[in-house]
């Protein structure tokens, strides 16, 4: 058995080390965000003067975000998602060409970054083709929003850990790990964290048409 002391110094250097592995992937985030950013912006044939103009955000701010020095805010997104008439989440997704087969190792998967937690597309790479795949990580008391989400498909989510509490038609379903839900999503539906901690979830939508915003609108209420 180690000595106290040498325990809590293993146990101070693994903390660390999740911090600055958390500071990394922020950083990394950043950039990806501005070359997004910068992509759609050059596509559109716009200045930065021009977007800004249309975004109603500083010149210096959206320079600073091109260049991956500063980490927008979910409402700053919002209004650049607006102004250029795309899903928020288009910010995060690179162009790559469209594959036949993804792998995808654990800890290698871009992470989007929201209000209430994080999550993972896991089908990113491969066409869109009626279902969308995602891990989601939420934060105690995350929820849906105000407004009940309402699409033409169907919705399936399996609980890994911690509670996560859905509300379908005035009916409550309460989600453990290893609980799983599956409904028709044209039924006005929300969700919510009720664990004392972080909760985490496969989530998998399936609308008829087009995914479009959806992944916006269920994590960035």
């Amino acid at each position: 058995m180690l000595p106290k002391t040498i325990e809590n110094s293993l146990g101070r250097n693994k903390k660390e080390q999740r911090q600055v592995s958390k500071k990394k992937d922020a950083s990394l985030a950043s950039e990806r965000v501005g070359q997004q950013l910068h992509i759609m912006r050059k596509a559109r044939r716009l200045s930065i003067r021009a977007l800004a103009e249309l975004s109603g955000l500083s010149v210096n701010t959206l320079s600073l975000i091109e260049n991956g020095k500063t980490s927008p805010s979910v409402s700053t997104l919002h209004q650049l998602a607006q102004s250029l008439d795309v899903p928020i989440t288009t910010f995060f997704e690179l162009e790559h060409p469209k594959k036949k087969i993804v792998y995808q190792r654990a800890g290698e998967r871009q992470q989007l970054v929201f209000s209430q937690g994080q999550m993972e597309n896991l089908s990113a790479g491969m066409p869109k083709m009626g279902s969308e795949p995602f891990i989601t990580r939420l934060e105690p008391k995350a929820n849906s929003g105000l407004t009940a989400i309402v699409y033409a498909g169907r919705e399936f989510i399996y609980c890994l850990e911690g509670e996560i509490t859905y509300t379908i038609e005035d009916e409550v379903y309460l989600l453990a790990p290893g609980d799983s839900l599956i409904f028709d999503a044209y039924t006005p539906h929300s969700w919510r964290n009720t664990a004392c901690g972080n909760s985490s979830a496969l989530l998998v939508l399936c609308p008829v048409d087009s995914a479009g915003d959806l992944p916006e609108r269920y994590f960035m209420p």
